[in-house]
This record gives C-alpha cells, sequence and structure tokens, in this order.
C-alpha cells in the first residue's frame, strides 16, 4: 500500500489525469473543425469529403488505402487545430505576462518597501 501511495505522490499523476480528462472532453470539438470545417475544403476540391472509396483487390480481398490517406489527412488538420489552439493561448498568456512585473521589478519593489518601513 506503501508504494501505491509513494506513486501516486511522486510527479504529476493527478495533473496528468486532469490534462487527460480536459483533452478527452476537448476531442469533439477539434473533430468537429475537422470534421465539418477542414476536410469539407477536400471535399470541395476533390469531390468527397474522404478518400475511404479508394482502393484495389487483392485475391477475393478489398485494400481500402483510400481509408489510410484520409485518416492521415486528417491527423494533419487535428494538428493545425491544436497548433492553432496552443499558437492563441501563448499569445493569451504572453500579454498577461506583460502585465506582471519581473522578477527584478518585483524584488525592487520588496527591497523599497522593506526600506521605507525601517
Amino acid at each position: 500500500m506503501q508504494e501505491f501511495k509513494d506513486f501516486i505522490n511522486r510527479g504529476n499523476v493527478v495533473e496528468i489525469a486532469v490534462g487527460l480528462i480536459l483533452s478527452l472532453a476537448f476531442l469533439p470539438i477539434i473533430n468537429a473543425v475537422v470534421d465539418g470545417v477542414l476536410m469539407q475544403f477536400v471535399a470541395a476540391v476533390v469531390g468527397e469529403p474522404n478518400f475511404d472509396d479508394i482502393g484495389f483487390d487483392l485475391g477475393d480481398s478489398r485494400i481500402f488505402i483510400g481509408r489510410v490517406i484520409t485518416t492521415t489527412i486528417e491527423f494533419l488538420f487535428v494538428a493545425l487545430a491544436v497548433f492553432g489552439v496552443v499558437k492563441a493561448y501563448n499569445a493569451f498568456r504572453e500579454d498577461e505576462e506583460d502585465d506582471a512585473p519581473d522578477e527584478v521589478e518585483l524584488l525592487t519593489q520588496i527591497r523599497d518597501s522593506l526600506q521605507s518601513r525601517g
């Protein structure tokens, strides 16, 4: 039991769990953007929103190479959507960080405050 407690308390298990839960909750939004918006651009260019029907027969089996193509394109679009979200988030964080004093300025303010007291 102690080993389990040490495992849970070591590292960032709770933070990782929260991140995983939030990413799973965010997944439908990303899928909606990819399927409802980005793949529709593919449909406008190619005529269909996916390539699932592309394939060839090999003996008695059908090899659906189009599914691999569709999945690869969807992966790239998901990566693009996540990149956009992260870029926007980082820009938002930079704006917040610009408003906060840096460490040297903060330490100078603390020093001045302590000097004015005594």
